[in-house]
Order: C-alpha cells, then structure tokens, then sequence
C-alpha cells in the first residue's frame, strides 16, 4: 500500500506526525508513505524507515513571490512529482487549507479531519473522505487516531513509538557531560527571560558539566552570545542544519528547551528533557516521550495562547520583579531555581537507570 501524507510544516508539527506512521507500519506490513513537506524540514521524515520519498515544497517561500513561483517553473515540478506516481490514499495530516489545497493535484481518495476536528473547517470540503478525531488531546495522539481510523487498524495502547533509528541516524556515543540550551522559538512570549538562561547555566556549571547553546539565526546566535558570555564551561555551537542539531542533542546528558520544535526533536530522540511553557498548553503541545519533564508556568493569565504579552502588571509585580528583565511575568513562576531542582533529579534517575 502507498500512502502521499501531506504534513508541511512545522518542525514541532512534522515530528508529531512520526509515531503515527509507526503505528501504521506496524499494522499493515509493506505500507510505505511519500511525504509532501516543507523544504526546511526535509530531512526529518528521511530518517523514518516507512517513509519512501519525500517531496519538498516551499509555500513560505512561494507565497513572497508568486510570479517568480510560476515563471521558475518550480510550481509545475511540484504538481508532476505528486502526480508521477499512483497512491492508494492521501492523508492530509495538517487540516489547513494550504494542505488541503495540495490535495486537488493527486488523483487518489483524501482523507482528512472533519469540519469539527481541523484546525481550519473549510479544509475538510477538500477531502472525500472526512473523520472525526476528538479535540483536546496531545497532538501525537490526534495523528495518531487520525492514521488509524483512515488506514482501518485499532490503535495500539501505550506510548507512541517515534520509529527513529537513532544509533544509526547519530553515529555518535550517547550521553557526554553536558546540557543542551534550547532557547530559540517564534513567539516572543514563549522566550524564557535570558538573565534566567544565565543563572541557570551558571548553576549547571556547578555541577561540573559543560553548557552548549545552537542557534539557526542571527537574533539566535546574539542571544546565545549573551547567555554564554563569561561562563567559561558555556559554549556557543557553529551553525548547524537539522541533522547536526539531532547529533549534538544525541549525545547531549540532558536538555532544557522552551516550547520549540527543536524541543520536540528532543523527545524523539529520547533526550531527558525539561521543557519551559508560559504561554503554551502543555496537554496540547508538550513534548511527548520519556524522561520528558514539563514546567508550566500557573501564572493567573498563563496558559494564554498569544503571541504577544497583554498582561498589565500590578504594582506588587513591580515591587517583586525586574520588568526589563524577567518578562514575561509567567515564567516568574518557573524560574531558575525550580528549574535547576528538576534538572538534578532527571540527571540523578538517568544515572541510576
């Protein structure tokens, strides 16, 4: 059976979607899926042995210039690589209208979430066949019901299975002497405050291990600059793609991640994890895996789910905090203190396992 699964983006969402197509290997033998996905994240599905091809799109980048799209000619080259070859079924695990969009280009059935269960309704009048998958539930675990019900198999109880070879995919020891910082992430509001960053690797230098900070941008690399400037254990990385991120943090002892995608690469790779929230839904997007610890803020207004802070401090938040440098106030409640605690108790049971 050949399955097109269309999960573009992003990194978080795409690395979601794995469990899922384990489940489905694991069911029905010889199933393979070609996976129409965003450029940036092309190598993540790669290292999943039920993925055949991957066809890299680019609607981030097309969407700046739509006549440089079509006169390039990458637009044809895309419709003809989905249409080469024939699919029993298409999965459109993203439920957006940019995913359901692509779906018109494939001559197979369509499967998809139904008007209740997408992220955008209209995205369902793409698909013929349109299931139900309850909200309010980790989004692995949506994906998974997902697979399920459009392939006909129940599904499996328990943890979901990432279906990474990880030896093979890092050809490097595991667990070195340090911890990975994953500081970047998109919203401003899921930014830990970086004097709690340096505190923190301050602390983590007191226990002897070493501190190493990736970045994928120059706001990124000046950030981890800062975080690491005067800490002599504290090392800024080179510029790495995805899979030289994946190979540092499989080596790494331990992690502390803000709600990032590189976070949830984390998880899949088994990483001991401690992963920041303030303004996100940990039920909803947490990382999912072992040995993953998640820290949310209980804050008054947290979880927000915005991108932007509204929140009006109070005249005793402004007696007690530094508003220059501990904004958002949400993670006042999952400081660096509470933090260093939980990271020596997760390296501790990582010893003693």
């Amino acid at each position: 059976m050949r399955v097109l699964l269309i999960k573009t983006s992003s990194l978080g969402d795409v690395i979601h979607t794995l469990p899922a197509l384990t489940d489905a290997a694991r069911a029905i033998p010889g199933i393979t899926f070609d996976w129409v996905v965003e450029e940036g994240f092309a190598e993540i599905p790669t290292w999943h042995p039920a993925v055949g091809k991957v066809l890299p799109v680019a609607i981030r980048r097309w969407r700046q210039n739509l006549w440089q799209t079509f006169k390039s000619g990458e637009w044809r080259r895309f419709k003809q690589s989905v249409r080469a070859n024939k699919y029993d079924l298409v999965i459109d695990a993203q439920g957006l209208l940019k995913s359901a969009w692509l779906t018109r280009y494939v001559r197979a059935p369509v499967a998809g979430f139904d008007r209740q269960s997408a992220r955008e309704p209209l995205a369902a009048r793409f698909y013929s066949r349109r299931l139900a998958v309850a909200r309010g539930q980790h989004a692995v675990e949506r994906l998974r019901q997902l697979f399920a019900v459009a392939l006909g198999y129940d599904l499996p109880k328990g943890l979901g299975d990432y279906g990474l070879s990880i030896e093979k995919l890092v050809e490097l020891p595991r667990r070195q002497p340090f911890v990975l910082f994953l500081h970047g992430t998109t919203w401003d509001t899921k930014h830990w405050p970086e004097a709690y960053w340096r505190e923190l690797a301050e602390r983590v230098g007191h226990h002897g291990l070493e501190v190493k900070l990736p970045w994928g941008n120059p706001a990124e690399k000046a950030r981890a600059e800062r975080i690491a400037s005067g800490f002599p254990h504290a090392q800024v990385l080179p510029k790495l793609n995805l899979a030289g991120v994946a190979k540092v943090l499989a080596a790494a002892q331990a992690c502390v991640a803000v709600d990032t995608g590189l976070g949830h690469l984390a998880a899949a790779l088994d990483v001991p994890t401690i992963s920041l929230f303030g303004p996100t839904n940990v039920g909803l997007t947490g990382a999912y895996g072992k040995s993953q610890v998640h820290l949310a803020s209980d804050f008054p207004c947290a979880p927000c789910l915005q991108k932007k802070c509204t929140y009006q401090p109070t005249a005793r938040d402004q007696q007690r905090f530094d508003l220059k440098r501990e904004w958002p106030l949400c993670f006042t409640r999952v400081n660096p203190e509470r933090v260093a605690s939980r990271l020596s108790t997760l390296l501790l049971a990582e010893e003693l396992r």
